[in-house]
């Protein structure tokens, strides 16, 4: 490990906390959704689809997109900064490949079937294969937010290594 510098200690700090922070509001958001918003749009389809809709609903999707974008960002600048800071960079690399695994499958897996919901919500019934794929959804989604909690909580041990370099 090269001489680190206070100030590169610094800005290697500031953006692991940018990341972090921005990875537990994502966390809490999740939770919420998961916990309030999705029972509500899943409780009695086609009816509750509405409130996927943009524009008719509670549609989440630019907030999605705009947080998991300045959280992502956040995370490569944290990446770049503590790159010369070994054990901090390679714990980091191991965090961003696990969860760029699980934002492939939001976007392969559970994006495409929140549009499809979404189309159905204009429909008078819904097949129990739709109904089935609610619940796979429900469970997996689960997951997934259990997932990004794992990732969370792995910041906070590579937070408290960067400050020990410090002192």
């Amino acid at each position: 490990m090269e001489s680190l510098t206070v100030t590169s200690i610094s800005r290697a700090e500031i953006w692991l906390c940018i990341t972090t922070l921005l990875y537990f509001l994502m966390n809490g958001a999740q939770i919420f959704e998961t916990l309030v918003f999705v029972p509500k749009w899943a409780s009695s389809p086609p009816d509750t689809f509405k409130f996927l809709q943009d524009g008719k609903g509670a549609s989440l999707k630019f907030f999605w997109i705009i947080l998991h974008s300045l959280h992502e960002i956040a995370f490569i600048f944290a990446i770049i900064f503590c790159w010369k800071i070994d054990p901090v960079r390679n714990w980091l690399l191991a965090l961003f490949v696990i969860h760029a695994a699980v934002r492939v499958w939001t976007l392969t897996f559970f994006a495409p079937h929140i549009i499809q919901f979404q189309n159905l919500a204009a429909s008078s019934s819904v097949s129990e294969e739709i109904i089935s794929r609610i619940s796979l959804w429900k469970t997996l989604n689960y997951v997934r937010v259990a997932i990004y909690i794992a990732l969370s909580m792995g910041f906070i041990p590579l937070c408290i290594k960067l400050f020990s370099f410090r002192h």
